[in-house]
């Protein structure tokens, strides 16, 4: 393969890539030696020089990333807007925002079914924290919500949430929807509403 050819191989790998690739993995698909992968990484980065991407060292493996001053643009697209959260994650949100600080096991307990998925998606997003570990076997994580949470949903602090009679875990019934979902569901409406119509974004139809 020759050498523009395989930068522009690079390149797609380490777009696609959830994580950095290391040389030895990159010389294994690229099929060259390892020491010519940082000279295609060092053409590729020529290649970029002007775009909005470019490569960057991680971790002991190589990615593509964001250039520094296009984060501003990035973030807005990024930022989290309740109405597109799904149904799960708003559902964690509350139960966490009501029950704080609440451990992992104790959030699938309570909603059935395995959590993790979305709880790492929320903490990715700085809607979700950790606080800390809790004082039982496994010492699982505490889990809190962040400042972010409270202005997304245009809460000046957590007693601003809807009252609500939080029920014991056995106490609910199969399949019951949860009060606290509910309760954020309430707020969040409320907050829409009181959006002026310029700060409302229009619906395409």
């Amino acid at each position: 393969m020759k050498s523009d050819q395989l930068v522009n191989t690079l390149e797609c790998l380490l777009f696609v890539s959830d994580e950095p690739l290391e040389p030895r993995r990159l010389s294994d698909i690229l099929q060259v030696k390892p020491e010519q992968v940082a000279e295609l990484v060092e053409q590729l980065g020529r290649k970029l020089e002007g775009h909005g991407l470019h490569v960057v060292h991680l971790a002991g493996g190589y990615s593509l990333a964001t250039r520094p001053e296009h984060a501003e643009a990035v973030q807005q697209l990024l930022q989290p807007d309740p109405q597109r959260l799904s149904r799960q994650a708003l559902e964690v949100l509350a139960i966490v925002a009501y029950r704080q600080p609440i451990t992992r096991p104790e959030l699938d307990a309570l909603r059935g079914v395995n959590s993790s998925g979305v709880v790492n998606s929320l903490i990715e997003r700085d809607l979700l924290r950790i606080t800390g570990r809790a004082n039982v076997p496994g010492r699982p994580f505490l889990l809190a919500t962040t400042n972010f949470f409270l202005s997304l949903f245009g809460l000046k602090d957590l007693s601003d949430l809807p009252e609500i009679d939080l029920p014991l875990p056995d106490a609910r019934p199969e399949n019951a929807p949860l009060p606290e979902a509910a309760a954020l569901a309430d707020a969040q409406q409320s907050e829409d509403e009181e959006k002026s119509p310029a700060e409302s974004t229009p619906q395409k139809h």
